[in-house]
């Protein structure tokens, strides 16, 4: 018999004893009594080359080595340490992000600022900070309000971010904000859509503490045009969420209000160039 010959009845026995092993597994796992295997999910029984037998929750279960190490669970990005913390606040704060107390602490004011980094340079909206958003942060430019002169309030809904912007027409804070979902709510007997209006308006009055308004509570208010006002609140996601107000970090409301004067002009676009929005008083 020619060794080719030999080689392929080799194989071919080789593989009918793998069959022959993974039949009496099956078999094994069939007859084994209940009381075998209760009380010791995923025990294992003496498997065949290559395959992990599981005699509990699944007796007919063969896992190849493969399989098994693509169920693995990702592993989480490394901890940043408290240097690299404490930098990460200190970018976003020459880049006029507001982020808080700069003290090496992975707190809301350095979740809100990142969150609002990463809106403006059309970054994941995670919040985390990583190795990879300590590197974008460190060659970022910083960012420029729509329309510069005077003083002014500027809220970005394409990009759901606030400027503070100064008198020279650089933006002194920058802030993520959550406004008007566009989508229909009933508040009072009334439907209506949840829009917050683009146009240029100015504060109209502002309120200290807590205003308890029909559709919830709003942290010092500063309202624009109706009960459309700019307020802080607990819950600050990353879309618009809200019926219409443009909801700030709870951090950052009592300060902002403090600093704006009334009468301070608001421009409110959806990403169109601001001598384009028309007026809204």
């Amino acid at each position: 018999m020619s060794s080719q010959a030999k080689s392929s009845q080799a194989k071919s026995r080789a593989g009918s004893a793998a069959i022959r092993a993974c039949a009496t597994l099956l078999a094994l796992g069939a007859a084994a009594p209940a009381s075998a295997n209760q009380g010791s999910p995923g025990r294992f029984v003496t498997p065949a080359k290559g395959f992990a037998y599981l005699t509990a929750a699944d007796p007919a279960q063969l896992v190849a080595p493969a399989a098994r190490k693509a169920q693995r669970p990702r592993r989480r990005p490394a901890r940043m340490s408290p240097e690299e913390i404490r930098e990460a606040e200190q970018r976003l704060s020459d880049l006029h992000y507001w982020t808080g107390r700069i003290d090496g602490a992975a707190d809301e004011g350095l979740r809100h600022a990142l969150i609002a980094f990463q809106k403006i340079e059309k970054r994941s909206r995670t919040g985390r900070l990583t190795a990879e958003e300590l590197q974008a942060l460190r060659v970022a430019a910083r960012p420029s309000p729509a329309e510069a002169g005077a003083a002014h309030i500027e809220i970005d809904l394409k990009r759901q971010v606030l400027f503070v912007v100064d008198a020279d027409g650089t933006a002194s804070r920058i802030l993520p904000v959550s406004t008007g979902t566009g989508k229909p709510f009933t508040s009072e007997g009334h439907t209506r859509n949840a829009i917050t209006p683009c146009g240029r308006f100015r504060v109209q009055r502002k309120l200290t503490g807590w205003r308890k308004s029909p559709l919830g509570l709003l942290y010092y208010p500063m309202y624009l045009v109706g009960g459309v006002a700019i307020h802080g609140n607990p819950s600050v996601p990353v879309q618009p969420a809200s019926h219409g107000c443009i909801r700030v970090p709870m951090f950052a409301a009592k300060e902002l209000n403090a600093m704006t004067p009334l009468g301070t002009p608001v421009i409110v676009h959806d990403g169109r160039a601001a001598e384009k929005v028309p007026s809204g008083f």
